[in-house]
């Protein structure tokens, strides 16, 4: 149960409730910036505090995934820019592309999470799943970067070009 003084504190609040895709409006016009790792970037409602202290409720209408660089529209109609956040991640290549499709089909049969990066794929860290990488003679760098990994083909959001899915 939600306490009324903190129930109270949410009404007041500033609400996000529409998001300016990257690329669709000009960064340099944002009053604050929220950094998020992958997860935090696909929600629907949560309470985010920007980098100078600002507090603000999202409040989508659906779970969306944000990406690098889009903007959260306030309802006073100030922007608060999208960060994403770098991760420890691991970075995957294999000898050529079929060998990369296997190691990519054995990841999705266990249902992890992948990124698609040029000719490499990139997953969080975890030490099972890089044994069996290995195993199948995959290279495996750990590195920290922003997470983007694909969305299913039945959510909504972005689609792979970039635009929005019907």
């Amino acid at each position: 149960m939600i306490r009324p003084e903190t129930l109270e504190r949410i009404r007041a609040m500033k609400r996000a409730s529409q998001i300016v895709r990257a690329g669709a409006w000009r960064t340099a016009d944002a009053v604050d910036r929220v950094v998020l790792d992958a997860d935090e970037r696909r929600r629907r409602r949560m309470v985010l505090a920007g980098e100078s202290g600002m507090k603000f409720l999202l409040d989508l209408a659906e779970v969306t995934g944000l990406r690098d660089g889009d903007g959260l529209v306030l309802d006073d109609g100030t922007v608060v820019a999208v960060i994403a956040k770098p991760e420890p991640l691991v970075e995957i290549t294999a000898a050529d592309a079929a060998a990369l499709a296997r190691l990519a089909w054995h990841l999705g049969n266990r249902h992890a999470e992948l990124q698609v990066a040029g000719d490499r794929l990139r997953m969080r860290c975890d030490h099972v799943l890089e044994n069996m990488l290995a195993a199948l003679g995959a290279h495996l760098v750990t590195i920290e970067a922003p997470f983007e990994p694909e969305r299913g083909a039945y959510e909504h959001g972005h689609d792979a070009d970039g635009g929005e899915d019907g």
